[in-house]
């Protein structure tokens, strides 16, 4: 799969030691690092939500600079999910069935992913 980036912090699979696959993204070990960092300091602080960067205190530019990562994520997604969809139909399993597990018609499937 060409150009594989880390999920979390978009940094290419050539600057960085190890890609980490997962279903449809990929983590660093960089972010690996940083999200054990963040566990044993959650060790001694008892919360159940996730701490992400709130919109209300970032900047503008900031949020500008958030947005093509965002982006790249979920073209990578979709074309993780395409070639899955892909996959299935080479064992011949009906845009019917690939549908309704995509909780859409066998026609919206059709028209998403045809080759």
């Amino acid at each position: 799969m060409p150009d594989m980036q880390c999920s979390f912090c978009a940094k290419p699979s050539t600057d960085v030691e190890k890609l980490i696959a997962g279903p449809g993204v990929f983590i660093c070990n960089e972010c690996v690092g940083l999200c054990t960092e963040i566990l044993e300091q959650e060790k001694t602080v008892a919360t159940t939500e996730p701490r992400l960067p709130m919109w209300e205190t970032m900047s503008d530019d900031q949020i500008l600079d958030h947005l093509p990562r965002v982006a790249a994520v979920r073209a990578q997604i979709d074309d993780n999910l395409r070639d899955w969809v892909q996959h299935l139909r080479s064992r011949d399993v009906s845009w019917e069935r690939i549908g309704a597990s995509l909780n859409m018609t066998r026609q919206s499937a059709w028209e998403r992913f045809k080759a």
